[in-house]
Protein backbone atom coordinates (compact mmCIF):
# COMPACT_ATOMS: atom_id res chain seq x y z
CA UNK A 1 0.00 0.00 0.00
CA UNK A 2 1.26 3.60 -0.51
CA UNK A 3 0.36 6.31 1.55
CA UNK A 4 1.39 9.71 0.52
CA UNK A 5 -0.30 13.03 0.26
CA UNK A 6 0.96 14.28 -3.34
CA UNK A 7 -1.07 11.96 -6.16
CA UNK A 8 2.14 11.99 -8.88
CA UNK A 9 4.34 10.03 -6.06
CA UNK A 10 2.14 7.96 -5.45
CA UNK A 11 1.72 7.19 -9.25
CA UNK A 12 5.23 6.64 -9.83
CA UNK A 13 6.02 4.28 -6.77
CA UNK A 14 2.81 2.26 -8.23
CA UNK A 15 4.23 2.30 -11.57
CA UNK A 16 7.67 0.79 -10.33
CA UNK A 17 6.07 -1.44 -8.05
CA UNK A 18 3.16 -2.90 -10.01
CA UNK A 19 5.67 -3.35 -12.98
CA UNK A 20 7.57 -6.15 -10.26
CA UNK A 21 5.88 -9.49 -10.90
CA UNK A 22 5.93 -10.67 -7.31
CA UNK A 23 4.69 -7.01 -6.11
CA UNK A 24 1.16 -5.34 -6.39
CA UNK A 25 -0.12 -2.82 -5.24
CA UNK A 26 -3.54 -2.82 -3.48
CA UNK A 27 -4.40 0.48 -2.43
CA UNK A 28 -3.68 3.96 -2.47
CA UNK A 29 -4.38 6.76 0.80
CA UNK A 30 -3.61 10.36 0.34
CA UNK A 31 -3.24 11.30 4.16
CA UNK A 32 -2.73 9.35 7.85
CA UNK A 33 -6.34 8.82 8.27
CA UNK A 34 -7.00 7.20 5.35
CA UNK A 35 -3.55 4.68 5.44
CA UNK A 36 -5.09 3.67 9.02
CA UNK A 37 -8.33 3.04 7.73
CA UNK A 38 -7.26 0.95 4.27
CA UNK A 39 -4.48 -0.83 6.69
CA UNK A 40 -7.33 -2.55 8.62
CA UNK A 41 -9.32 -3.34 5.43
CA UNK A 42 -7.18 -4.51 2.90
CA UNK A 43 -4.42 -5.84 5.04
CA UNK A 44 -1.28 -5.30 3.10
CA UNK A 45 1.84 -6.79 3.52
CA UNK A 46 4.19 -3.52 3.21
CA UNK A 47 2.99 0.18 3.48
CA UNK A 48 5.08 3.13 1.95
CA UNK A 49 3.95 5.59 4.57
CA UNK A 50 4.96 9.06 4.12
CA UNK A 51 5.86 11.20 7.22
CA UNK A 52 4.43 14.64 6.35
CA UNK A 53 1.17 14.22 5.44
CA UNK A 54 -2.18 16.37 6.42
CA UNK A 55 -5.16 15.38 8.44
CA UNK A 56 -2.93 12.80 10.33
CA UNK A 57 1.15 12.57 10.01
CA UNK A 58 3.18 9.36 9.65
CA UNK A 59 4.71 9.07 13.01
CA UNK A 60 1.21 8.63 14.01
CA UNK A 61 -0.52 6.58 11.71
CA UNK A 62 2.25 4.34 12.34
CA UNK A 63 1.68 4.55 16.26
CA UNK A 64 -2.05 3.38 15.03
CA UNK A 65 -1.04 0.67 12.92
CA UNK A 66 1.04 -0.85 15.55
CA UNK A 67 -1.43 -0.33 18.56
CA UNK A 68 -3.83 -2.15 16.15
CA UNK A 69 -2.63 -5.49 15.62
CA UNK A 70 -2.01 -5.46 12.32
CA UNK A 71 1.16 -7.19 10.32
CA UNK A 72 1.49 -4.79 8.05
CA UNK A 73 5.37 -3.77 7.94
CA UNK A 74 6.07 0.25 7.77
CA UNK A 75 8.30 1.52 5.84
CA UNK A 76 8.47 5.52 5.97
CA UNK A 77 9.21 7.92 2.99
CA UNK A 78 11.12 10.88 3.95
CA UNK A 79 12.97 13.73 2.24
CA UNK A 80 15.55 14.22 4.60
CA UNK A 81 17.90 11.15 5.89
CA UNK A 82 17.79 10.39 9.50
CA UNK A 83 15.92 13.18 10.89
CA UNK A 84 13.95 13.83 13.42
CA UNK A 85 10.84 12.52 12.06
CA UNK A 86 12.24 9.41 11.23
CA UNK A 87 13.22 9.24 14.39
CA UNK A 88 9.54 9.31 16.01
CA UNK A 89 8.29 6.69 13.53
CA UNK A 90 10.98 4.04 14.11
CA UNK A 91 10.41 3.86 17.74
CA UNK A 92 6.37 3.97 16.93
CA UNK A 93 7.44 0.90 15.34
CA UNK A 94 8.43 1.17 11.55
CA UNK A 95 10.84 -0.88 10.05
CA UNK A 96 13.18 1.37 8.18
CA UNK A 97 13.09 4.41 5.94
CA UNK A 98 13.47 5.32 2.83
CA UNK A 99 14.18 8.84 0.88
CA UNK A 100 11.94 10.04 -1.46
CA UNK A 101 14.44 10.14 -3.83
CA UNK A 102 15.46 6.31 -3.81
CA UNK A 103 16.29 4.30 -6.85
CA UNK A 104 13.40 1.71 -8.06
CA UNK A 105 15.79 -1.33 -7.49
CA UNK A 106 16.48 -0.08 -4.30
CA UNK A 107 12.40 0.57 -3.17
CA UNK A 108 11.59 -2.90 -4.72
CA UNK A 109 14.47 -4.56 -2.61
CA UNK A 110 13.21 -2.63 0.55
CA UNK A 111 9.72 -3.72 0.04
CA UNK A 112 11.25 -7.82 -0.19
CA UNK A 113 13.32 -7.05 2.89
CA UNK A 114 10.70 -6.18 4.88
CA UNK A 115 7.93 -7.90 3.45
CA UNK A 116 10.29 -11.13 4.32
CA UNK A 117 10.28 -9.94 8.32
CA UNK A 118 13.64 -8.41 7.98
CA UNK A 119 14.39 -4.50 9.49
CA UNK A 120 15.76 -2.08 6.71
CA UNK A 121 17.19 -0.05 9.09
CA UNK A 122 20.76 -1.59 10.19
CA UNK A 123 22.16 -1.29 14.31
CA UNK A 124 24.40 2.04 12.79
CA UNK A 125 21.92 4.14 11.66
CA UNK A 126 19.87 3.54 14.82
CA UNK A 127 22.42 4.19 17.55
CA UNK A 128 23.19 7.90 15.15
CA UNK A 129 19.33 8.52 15.74
CA UNK A 130 18.90 7.92 19.12
CA UNK A 131 22.04 9.81 19.85
CA UNK A 132 21.22 12.87 17.76
CA UNK A 133 17.61 12.99 18.99
CA UNK A 134 16.39 10.89 21.96
CA UNK A 135 16.39 13.02 25.06
CA UNK A 136 19.41 12.13 27.92
CA UNK A 137 18.95 8.88 29.01
CA UNK A 138 17.06 8.35 31.94
CA UNK A 139 17.91 5.09 34.88
CA UNK A 140 18.44 1.94 33.18
CA UNK A 141 14.70 -0.49 32.81
CA UNK A 142 16.14 -3.43 32.30
CA UNK A 143 14.30 -4.99 34.39
CA UNK A 144 11.62 -4.33 32.63
CA UNK A 145 12.61 -4.56 29.31
CA UNK A 146 15.45 -7.39 28.62
CA UNK A 147 14.81 -9.12 32.43
CA UNK A 148 13.37 -11.88 31.29
CA UNK A 149 16.03 -12.24 28.51
CA UNK A 150 18.41 -15.76 29.46
CA UNK A 151 22.51 -14.55 29.70
CA UNK A 152 22.82 -16.05 26.17
CA UNK A 153 19.84 -14.24 24.91
CA UNK A 154 20.65 -10.77 26.18
CA UNK A 155 24.61 -11.65 24.55
CA UNK A 156 22.87 -12.21 21.65
CA UNK A 157 20.64 -8.32 21.70
CA UNK A 158 23.86 -6.58 22.76
CA UNK A 159 26.19 -8.29 19.61
CA UNK A 160 23.13 -7.54 17.80
CA UNK A 161 22.68 -3.81 18.48
CA UNK A 162 26.47 -3.41 17.71
CA UNK A 163 26.01 -4.60 13.86
CA UNK A 164 26.83 -8.20 13.68
CA UNK A 165 25.38 -10.18 11.37
CA UNK A 166 23.49 -13.33 12.08
CA UNK A 167 26.72 -15.56 10.90
CA UNK A 168 29.34 -12.88 13.03
CA UNK A 169 27.37 -12.93 16.04
CA UNK A 170 27.48 -17.58 15.60
CA UNK A 171 31.50 -17.25 15.16
CA UNK A 172 31.56 -14.69 18.09
CA UNK A 173 28.94 -17.62 20.62
CA UNK A 174 30.82 -20.18 18.92
CA UNK A 175 27.42 -21.46 17.96
CA UNK A 176 25.80 -22.45 14.76
CA UNK A 177 23.89 -19.69 12.89
CA UNK A 178 20.66 -21.74 13.51
CA UNK A 179 21.10 -21.29 16.55
CA UNK A 180 21.54 -17.87 16.71
CA UNK A 181 18.22 -17.17 14.82
CA UNK A 182 16.40 -19.26 17.54
CA UNK A 183 17.73 -16.88 19.99
CA UNK A 184 16.75 -13.72 18.16
CA UNK A 185 13.19 -15.20 17.60
CA UNK A 186 13.50 -15.71 21.02
CA UNK A 187 14.22 -12.10 21.85
CA UNK A 188 11.76 -10.69 19.83
CA UNK A 189 9.25 -12.86 21.27
CA UNK A 190 9.86 -12.14 25.01
CA UNK A 191 10.48 -8.09 24.19
CA UNK A 192 7.45 -8.44 22.35
CA UNK A 193 8.95 -6.34 19.31
CA UNK A 194 8.06 -6.50 15.81
CA UNK A 195 11.58 -6.77 14.60
CA UNK A 196 15.33 -6.35 15.13
CA UNK A 197 15.01 -2.60 14.89
CA UNK A 198 13.02 -2.16 17.75
CA UNK A 199 14.75 -5.28 19.63
CA UNK A 200 17.55 -2.93 19.05
CA UNK A 201 16.25 0.13 20.52
CA UNK A 202 14.78 -1.84 23.56
CA UNK A 203 18.45 -2.99 24.29
CA UNK A 204 19.56 1.19 23.94
CA UNK A 205 16.00 1.58 25.95
CA UNK A 206 17.29 -0.88 28.80
CA UNK A 207 20.96 0.51 29.27
CA UNK A 208 21.50 -2.76 28.05
CA UNK A 209 23.73 -1.31 25.24
CA UNK A 210 25.01 2.74 25.83
CA UNK A 211 24.87 5.26 22.91
CA UNK A 212 28.41 6.76 22.13
CA UNK A 213 27.43 10.34 23.10
CA UNK A 214 29.34 13.01 20.96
Amino acid sequence: MIADDQALVRSGFRLIVDGRPDLEVVGEAEDGVEAVALVEELEPDVILLDIRMPNLDGIEATKRIVASGSGTRILVLTTFDLDEYVYGAVRAGASGFLLKDVRPGELVDAIRVVASGNALLGPTAIERLLTRFSPPAEPPAEAVTVGSLTDREAETLQLLASGLSNAEIAAKLVVSEATVKSHVSSVLRKLGVRDRVQAVIAAYDSGLVEPRRQ
